[in-house]
């Protein structure tokens, strides 16, 4: 065992004759995968073949799309860039839609991409696809190997790209490229990526301390860019040094702790109206680590929350980023705990702070706690059989402080972004911007590897685990004890919800008639319960985490009982001209 060690130290030292694949498995092995997701395909055999020998551990999922969330949610769960692979042509084409999800998270990951063997590309033969054409607009980068000689540098670059612009980038290989000989060194990543941007510009630091210094009411955004950079510590420092209330960017209700006595919780869509109230008065807005997305910022619950006169700092990785949905009066290209860190110590050498701090902590304990009685009130209402709020509640009462919880989209999973608290970072993985359904139960099970010790909880409509529930059979042949919370109304019900207030209440399309969820969990061999009673969440999640086994929680909630529309700014009345349609005028149906 001594003698093998020696062997690889030295092979990455020097260059030395290696296969394609020895040289793509060495590569991943340096940068530190251990795991690597997909399901098995003649076009990298070569390649699979030498996992077990690597010490990388291949994730048989049933459909590749669970892969990519698989590969997302343990990338944001550990920070090391998750790996997906698949057959070329549809195993590939089949991931589209779990990397469009991580490229909106800006999740670093790796697409192993076999394409056409390099003598019949272009012939349309069995799985021929452009796969680069198809994933050019979905990630950071696509890297096409044209040579053997250059498999090593391409998936160099893969991974350079994907930390360094935080997003899915396609490793694109033809797949006769992983045959043949070639001479490589392998680097290890401190040879070709640097990991830290450094705080951004001294002279934008300096006029940011200037505006915080000076501000009335400062209010502190923090976005995934802080959980990512290990940076919420520092947000932290800012705000208690300046009494600044901070609120948490849409669906990253983990990057800051929800029991400090600042922290107001989140902003978008079913977020705290303790944040939006508080953000309103702002006069200086620092946002760290976020990009402001055009969504995680529109008015909730009829509140137009969004400050229209405040100064915004932005401290964000991506120059792209930058005033990119508002204007701002400084932008901080830099590292967020770097920023963070260096406004905090320069904050210590100003004037200090103006805001009287026991006035401030009063007021936000007061609308914090307006907002959680609300909550429960809300929670409180009767439903048949079981409000989904009063659901959620059980559901987050019920749980250990160290749960790392996945939400999907859909009615009842943005609800939850309400009921959401979390005391520590990299625990919500949820669905985000992409917004697509079936998200959530794969993204559990990635988690899970991650932190094998963690109690994991997915939260999922009817509709999303319809998408997903194939997945039960990888957690039980992989001893994922991921507890999946399937809140049933029978509906797609966020849709429902359009048609009751935009097309009155004609259904298509939105009904579910599916099969019972838990005897079909119990058939693939996980655990299966049926809950119709609020009163017996916490029990059944009780005895599954001491069961820790792969689970389903069929929770059987009011269907009548939903959330706003997602988008109420995007839909309109509907205008009928055509004779035949004119009784769905709603000029018509509102007589």
């Amino acid at each position: 065992m001594v003698q093998q060690q020696t062997k690889v130290k030295t092979a990455t030292n020097q260059k030395v004759k290696m296969t394609p694949s020895e040289a793509i498995v060495e590569t991943l092995v340096a940068e530190g995968v251990k795991e690597i997701y997909g399901i098995v395909g003649s076009a990298f055999m070569d390649m699979l073949d030498l996992f077990p020998a690597a010490g990388i551990r291949f994730l048989p999922v049933r459909h590749e799309q669970s892969a990519g969330h698989m590969a997302d949610a343990y990338t944001r769960v550990t920070g090391v860039a998750g790996v997906i692979v698949g057959q070329n042509g549809p195993g590939i084409t089949n991931m589209v839609t779990s990397v469009a999800a991580a490229n909106q998270a800006h999740t670093p990951m790796v697409i192993i991409s076999p394409s056409a063997g390099t003598p019949t590309i272009g012939w349309d033969g069995f799985q021929e696809a452009d796969q680069v054409s198809i994933f050019k607009d979905i990630t950071k980068e696509t890297v096409r190997v044209t040579h053997t000689s250059r498999v090593a540098d391409c998936l160099r670059t893969a991974f350079r790209i994907a930390y360094a612009e935080r997003g899915p980038v396609l490793f694109d290989i033809p797949r006769d490229l992983f045959y043949g000989e070639l001479e490589e060194q392998i680097l290890q990543p401190h040879q070709y990526r640097v990991d830290s941007r450094g705080s951004g510009d001294p002279a934008s630091i300096k006029k940011a301390v200037e505006l915080l210094k000076d501000a009335k009411y400062p209010v502190i955004i923090s976005g995934r860019g802080a959980v990512d950079a290990d940076g919420v510590d520092a947000v932290a420092q800012i705000a208690e040094h300046l009494t600044a209330p901070v609120a948490v960017t849409y669906m990253h209700n983990d990057a800051f702790p929800a029991d400090h006595p600042l922290a107001v919780g989140p902003i978008g869509y079913m977020g705290s109206k303790a944040a939006m109230h508080t953000l309103k008065k702002a006069d200086v807005v620092l946002a760290i680590g976020t990009r402001l997305s055009v969504f995680g910022t529109l008015p909730c619950y009829d509140i137009d929350y969004f400050p229209k006169n405040a100064k915004i700092i932005q401290v964000d990785i991506n120059p792209r980023q930058i005033a990119r949905t508002h204007p701002v009066e400084v932008g901080i290209i830099g590292d967020a705990k770097a920023a963070s860190d260096e406004i905090y110590k320069q904050l210590l050498s100003a004037s200090p702070s103006s805001v009287k701090k026991q006035d401030r902590l009063e007021e936000l304990s007061k609308v914090k706690e307006e907002w959680e009685q609300e909550l429960i009130d809300l929670a409180m209402e009767e439903g048949s059989p079981i409000n989904p709020r009063r659901a959620l509640l059980e559901l987050t009462k019920a749980l250990p402080e160290n749960t790392i919880i996945s939400s999907d989209i859909g009615n009842v999973s943005s609800t939850a972004n309400a009921y959401l608290k979390f005391n520590q970072t990299r625990r919500h993985i949820a669905a985000l911007t992409f917004g697509n359904t079936g998200f959530a139960y794969p993204a559990a099970l990635g988690a899970q590897l991650a932190e094998p010790d963690s109690p994991v909880v997915a939260i999922i409509g009817d509709g999303a685990w319809g998408m997903s529930l194939h997945e039960v059979s990888t957690a039980v042949e992989q001893n994922l004890p991921v507890i999946a919370c399937v809140f049933n109304n029978k509906s797609w019900a966020a849709e429902k919800k359009n048609q009751i207030d935009f097309y009155d209440n004609r259904f298509v399309g939105a009904d579910i008639d599916a099969p019972d969820f838990a005897e079909v969990a119990i058939s693939m061999g996980a655990l299966g319960y049926t809950i119709d009673k609020p009163e017996d969440i916490a029990k059944v999640v009780k005895e599954v985490l001491e069961k820790r086994k792969p689970a389903v929680l069929n929770i059987f909630v009011d269907g009548t009982q939903l959330a706003p529309p997602f988008r109420k700014d995007a839909l309109k009345m509907p205008t009928r001209f055509l004779e035949k349609y004119k009784h769905l005028d709603h000029d018509e149906w509102k007589k």
